[in-house]
């Protein structure tokens, strides 16, 4: 299925069993709700998706399990994110038999890498595939940087390297990657938090997080940036900040699940080394978490 690199795009969670298994009738069931929600593709295996503690054989039946539950609908494109640039390319051309529509790529996140490392290991990767890619871009968390430049350089090089997801926190990124990309090259914002201001200087999609809680809410205040309708995204931006700001910090994955779980869609386990919060820290989470769900707005259309 194509992908066209527009709109909100789920980092999935992925749900697990009370043995830590991976819980795939609630996964499926979980991207078809976000879908159905007006969620354009899903992205399995993120840093969200704890995709580090995930085995091979786990990606794999994911990707199985994804692609039948969409069924077409929308495009499963799973994150390959290796520590050696081998198994990085070998993961690439499974799942592409698996059914993936198209990837997003990290570069090495264990070894901070230099240009001449961390490029050659993304064209490698590129080089395995014929699918559409995104570049993922997140020096706060992986410590390497792919400047504008750099991004053009290699999209020059590989005509499938179509998008480029931006984790910079720095809004002058798009800016500068729009002034050297063409037209067709798209830019998504992958700060829950900054999804507004980021479809102000151009950025066309967002690989978002609290989205596996709130799609539909996520979906319209994307929708509503996008089609400059200001003061009603304000409004609604105003209201989903404190939520969207779990996305921040060390422990974003514990919780967004969190928030996942009260929305009803399974538990907040995580696999170590990650340990679900306790004590005030939880509190304060659940906190949060309580207010915006008991503060939502009402639906698009409902009084």
């Amino acid at each position: 299925m194509r992908v066209n690199w527009e709109g909100v795009i789920p980092a999935i969670t992925t749900p697990f069993n009370a043995d830590f298994s991976i819980d795939y009738a609630l996964q499926a069931e979980h991207a078809k709700w976000m879908v159905a929600a007006g969620c354009t593709g899903i992205v399995p295996f993120g840093s969200l998706g704890e995709g580090a503690t995930l085995t091979y054989e786990e990606k794999l039946a994911t990707i199985e399990n994804l692609v039948h539950a969409l069924d077409g609908e929308a495009p499963v494109i799973p994150m390959i994110s290796s520590l050696s640039t081998a198994e990085a390319v070998r993961l690439t051309r499974d799942l592409q038999a698996a059914g993936a529509s198209g990837f997003m790529i990290l570069p090495p996140y264990v070894y901070s890498s230099d240009w001449r490392e961390m490029s050659g290991h993304v064209r490698e990767v590129l080089k395995a595939t014929d699918l559409p890619c995104m570049l993922y871009n997140n020096p706060l968390a992986y410590k390497t940087d792919f400047l504008p430049p750099q991004v053009a350089e290699l999209a020059a090089a590989f005509p499938n390297l179509e998008a480029i997801k931006e984790s910079s926190a720095d809004l002058r990124r798009v800016t500068w990657l729009r002034t050297l990309m063409p037209s067709e090259f798209k830019i998504l914002i992958g700060v829950d938090d900054l999804a507004v201001e980021a479809v102000s200087v151009g950025a066309v999609g967002w690989i978002a997080g609290l989205v596996n809680a709130m799609p539909a809410e996520s979906v319209r205040l994307f929708e509503l940036a996008r089609a400059g309708r200001h003061a009603e995204a304000f409004e609604l931006y105003s209201w989903f900040l404190p939520l969207l700001r779990l996305d921040i910090g060390t422990k974003f994955v514990q919780m967004i699940k969190l928030a996942v779980e009260y929305a009803g869609w399974g538990s907040a386990r995580t696999r170590a080394p990650r340990y679900q919060l306790e004590g005030e820290e939880l509190a304060s989470v659940m906190r949060t978490i309580e207010e915006g769900f008991a503060n939502r707005p009402a639906p698009a259309g409902v009084a």
